[in-house]
């Protein structure tokens, strides 16, 4: 059990039986009345997010959350496919559930899936992708403008804002949590 006084940020905690994350905090003790610990958090499963005050001997059980380094294999047309690597089980995943990692995954290409109650509820990509640029407009000689950019379809179908000098063909880095270019792959 965990009581409301002991939260931190990045704790877990079930909530009518849903798990929640916190994602910040205050413990409150007013001039009158009793302390408090006013908790901003997040529904896992839901991506709702709400602020609340608790009691600080409110208590909670823990969620544990699970997270597996699994292979991406392939998609079938409605499921994508992972394969933990080792145990070689392959876990099927809605198209939902994995849409905003796909931007970045090729197959064969590793991520990471966090589980609650042994059901996946979260894709994510690798932080740090390279990928080689599939479409891209040709740069103007002379359009040298700082920080001007165009937009670049990748291998993964993904539309990133480049530098005009990218050309197709070309393998960038991109960092997976923001989608920005970083710069030529090494």
């Amino acid at each position: 059990m965990l009581y409301a006084s002991d939260f931190r940020k990045g704790m877990t905690f079930q909530l009518n039986g849903e798990p929640h994350v916190i994602l910040d905090f205050q413990h409150v003790k007013p001039g009158k009345g009793a302390a408090f610990v006013r908790t901003k958090y997040k529904n896992i499963l839901t991506g709702a997010t709400r602020e609340e005050a608790f009691n600080p001997n409110d208590k909670f059980p823990k969620a544990h959350i699970e997270t597996k380094q699994m292979q991406y294999l392939y998609n079938d047309g409605e499921l994508y496919y992972f394969m933990d690597q080792e145990n070689y089980e392959q876990v099927p995943l809605m198209a939902e559930q994995v849409e905003e990692a796909m931007k970045y995954l090729r197959e064969n290409d590793e991520a990471t899936i966090k589980f609650y109650n042994n059901a996946a509820f979260l894709v994510e990509a690798p932080n740090f992708v390279n990928l080689k640029v599939i479409e891209t407009e040709p740069g103007v000689k002379g359009d040298t403008a700082t920080n001007v950019t165009k937009a670049a379809i990748v291998e993964t179908g993904a539309t990133i804002q480049v530098p005009i000098f990218i050309e197709e063909g070309e393998v960038i880095q991109i960092d997976t949590r923001s989608g920005e270019y970083l710069g030529r792959a090494k």
